[in-house]
């Protein structure tokens, strides 16, 4: 039988071969046109260039397409997790909510139970931050209040959130709030839950330090700080920020209001206590009942003193026995 002579032949070696001569040769001529410094090889380039590439988009479409892809997968990434951030933060507020509600109901019947009688005078003013005009060595901000509108040196001032500082400095239509921040701040505080008194000392930094504290060791980081309303300059009761501790171990409080968005702060108008001046009548201690009678039987004294007591009753019997001549004896 005969053999097929071209079915032993293979042509897929020499094509190959050939195909890589092509390809070599043709990237040589591409780097040696792309090397050579000549006018004629520069224009030819710029031809080359202004020919080639603008036809090459649809080259790069499927590359533009993949990256357009990956981004969009990228951007879905993050959508997903911040939508399961977000579910997280809402079952928290749902959970906040409904311990707000309850405080609020239970803070409702304690006030109602003990007929508590809130103080009607404890109104605010509301004012807008004109300018910051602190520096390095005193931080204070500027309000668009002042004496027009009732502002009170000493006056409390608070954020939405808690205690800001103190008005020093009243102008006609301008006040100057020192903040709590100050260096030279200072403002008695109690400490939630243990009861214990201090004095917030500002020092220039965001997170002033307690001093004068009895019991550090009941003082635990995260409880909360109150003003005590001690020596009548603030209100008690309003929240300045809770406890923390720096790198030494002290005590210092992260305050509640944000000092860095100060737009608009309240001014409470926290009038003066009143003062009990009439001492009163004083009370005498209780009288029995026989000293009571035996007194309203001597009778008043000629100065206006209520007569003797017993014991001057008792000592005038006596004396009157010592003086009388001694019984005869019978016979």
């Amino acid at each position: 039988m005969a053999k097929d002579r071209n079915a032993d032949i293979d042509f897929a070696g020499p094509v190959r071969r050939i195909l890589i001569a092509v390809l070599a040769i043709l990237l040589v001529a591409t780097f040696l046109v792309w090397r050579i410094d000549s006018p004629r090889v520069e224009r030819f380039r710029d031809a080359l260039v202004d020919r080639v590439v603008p036809n090459m988009d649809w080259a790069l479409l499927p590359v533009t397409k993949v990256v357009g892809m990956v981004e969009s997968a990228r951007s879905y990434s993050r959508i997903y997790e911040q939508n399961q951030q977000l579910k997280r933060e809402l079952q928290q507020m749902k959970a906040w909510k409904e311990a707000a509600v309850q405080l609020e109901q239970q803070n409702a019947k304690l006030l109602a139970q003990n007929q508590v009688r809130l103080d009607p005078q404890l109104t605010s003013v509301s004012g807008v931050v004109l300018a910051d005009s602190g520096s390095p060595f005193r931080q204070s901000v500027l309000l668009n209040v002042g004496a027009r509108d009732g502002i009170v040196d000493g006056w409390a001032t608070m954020d939405g959130l808690g205690l800001v500082g103190r008005i020093s400095g009243v102008g006609e239509r301008t006040a100057r709030v020192i903040l709590l921040t100050d260096s030279s701040s200072r403002i008695p505080v109690t400490i939630q839950p243990s009861g214990q008194r201090a004095i917030l000392a500002g020092d220039n930094t965001a997170i002033p330090p307690l001093d004068f504290l009895e019991a550090p060791e009941q003082v635990r980081p995260g409880d909360r700080v109150v003003s005590s309303g001690d020596g009548g300059v603030f209100p008690s009761g309003i929240l300045v920020g809770e406890v923390a501790k720096d790198r030494d171990n002290r005590l210092r409080v992260r305050l509640a209001a944000e000092y860095d968005r100060l737009d608009f702060l309240r001014v409470l108008r926290s009038h003066p206590a009143e003062r009990i001046t009439d001492p009163g009548v004083l009370i005498p201690p209780e009288v029995p009942p026989l000293v009571a009678e035996q007194s309203r039987m001597l009778g008043p004294q000629p100065d206006g003193t209520p007569g003797p007591g017993p014991a001057a009753g008792a000592a005038a019997g006596t004396g009157a026995t010592a003086g009388a001549a001694p019984p005869r004896a019978r016979p």
